[in-house]
């Protein structure tokens, strides 16, 4: 068995891919693995370190064909803060708007309501799911890529994770390892200040455009509460940006107002939303949804992709969506 090394110093991005390489095949004990994850998590995690551990994870992932232009939506989770699932609307949304939309997720590890949580409330096998996910993708523009389905090198990582409670690396490579191979992505961390470092990773890594976001009380979306750190990620290169819901034309709202539950009561409110509901939860989904259509190249600014979100809504495309992929992943 391996032994893993310190915390310190940091690995370079090739000692990163090569480590996370020996965690993912076996090579190390649960016990190492536990040690090592709390003690990079206590000191944080370098770009290159998460670069070469999202190496070591993507050269290990079953792949899954796909559209050139798929985009993937999504949260690091671990913020704490029990939100609604908003990237789970958020690529309903912009699935609806005509771009094809990778969904890459897992069960909760520590949120009431993981995605997968909630979709099979509402209906969707994640057994079958996975199995059509290659269809589902072509046919209607959507699928959900359960992320054991695709990393089976992650089966014995997963109770570890769940035994520690918490974030660690793990949260942060996922995102960069969909097995659709996607070049285009809005990833939400929980970590303001770490948003540069993140846009680091994912520039070392390249990309054809990719927002990483945070709220500034650390919600792993865009938060209509108040400011948010942005890494606009183009190529190898990014910029750091300011943005909040203004530039959206959408108000500010506290974040207690987006507040969920556990999977029935998060299902029951993305529900309402898909009906046409207002408020706050609508408008973060249009926010989020705006930057998703930035990314993808389907708008050139915050407003226009904000109404497209909200008109995904209100004529029903959003809510057929999630109707027709339920009775095609049967």
């Amino acid at each position: 068995m391996k032994t893993l090394p310190a915390s310190e110093p940091h690995l370079s991005e090739a000692e990163a891919e090569e480590v996370f390489g020996w965690i993912l095949d076996g090579e190390t004990s649960d016990e190492e693995i536990a040690r090592f994850l709390l003690a990079i998590t206590e000191r944080s995690e370098t770009a290159e370190e998460i670069a070469g551990a999202a190496r070591a994870l993507r050269a290990r992932y079953i792949p899954v064909a796909g559209p050139e232009n798929a985009i993937d939506v999504c949260g690091t989770g671990g913020d704490g803060h029990h939100t609604l699932n908003v990237s789970t609307a958020v690529g309903l949304v912009v699935a609806a708007c005509g771009i094809p939309v990778a969904r890459h997720g897992n069960r909760a590890i520590s949120s009431l309501a993981g995605v997968a949580d909630t979709l099979e409330v509402l209906g969707l096998d994640m057994v079958a799911a996975g199995r059509t996910a290659e269809k589902t993708l072509a046919e209607i523009g959507i699928c959900f890529l359960f992320a054991p389905n695709h990393h089976p090198a992650m089966g014995r990582i997963q109770p570890i994770r769940k035994k520690l409670g918490r974030r660690t690396i793990f949260n942060l490579m996922g995102p960069l390892a969909n097995p659709v191979g996607i070049k285009r992505q809005l990833i939400g961390i929980a970590r303001p200040a770490y948003v540069s470092i993140y846009g680091d990773a994912t520039a070392r890594l390249g990309t054809k455009r990719t927002f990483i976001v945070s709220g500034d009380e650390g919600l792993d979306e865009l938060s209509l509460a108040g400011g948010n750190e942005m890494a606009d990620v183009t190529g190898h290169d990014f910029e750091m940006k300011r943005v909040d819901a203004g530039i959206a034309g959408i108000g500010h709202a506290p974040l207690e107002a987006i507040r969920g539950g556990d999977s029935r009561h998060n299902a029951q409110a993305l529900t309402a939303l898909l009906a046409g509901e207002s408020g706050p939860y609508r408008d973060t989904v249009r926010f989020n949804s705006a930057a998703a259509l930035l990314v993808a190249g389907a708008t050139e600014s915050w407003e226009s992709g904000a109404a497209m979100a909200g008109e995904a809504i209100d004529s029903g495309k959003a809510a057929k969506l999630l109707a027709d992929w339920i009775e095609m992943a049967k």
